[in-house]
């Protein structure tokens, strides 16, 4: 299946999501003017992705700033994860956040309470 590949903007992240090596990724900033529209067809990829997925997917979330409207979206797409990785496929999600960023670590933390699949809490050092 065909990678999605979209380059970010101010408003939008940059999303990685390569069903040949298993490793997704969403980062930058995350306040589009239309949540839905941005990440439904992220959303419609892992529909299709979890037919058939690889034994082992890491999920690289490293946000700087996203809207509450970005943030039900960004749900969506770990309720898809969660699918996978209930079908007995090995699903991490690496959770990024700044060294003093309170708030992204706790919303990584929200996700993770929410979400059952596997969370690690990395603190990016500058």
């Amino acid at each position: 299946m065909e990678p999605i590949m979209i380059d970010g903007t101010p408003k939008t992240p940059t999303v990685r999501f390569d069903s040949n090596e298993g490793v997704f990724e969403i980062k930058g900033r995350s306040i589009p003017e239309n949540s839905v529209e941005f990440y439904k067809p992220l959303v419609d990829w892992l529909d299709t992705y979890k037919e058939t997925p690889l034994p082992k997917t890491v999920v690289n979330i490293r946000l700087e700033y996203f809207n509450t409207s970005s943030s039900k979206c960004i749900l969506d797409v770990f309720k898809k994860l969660e699918a996978i990785h209930k079908a007995k496929n090995e699903v991490e999600v690496n959770w990024y956040y700044e060294e003093d960023d309170e708030d992204m670590l706790e919303a990584g933390e929200d996700y993770e309470s929410i979400i059952r699949v596997p969370f690690k809490m990395i603190e990016i050092v500058e």
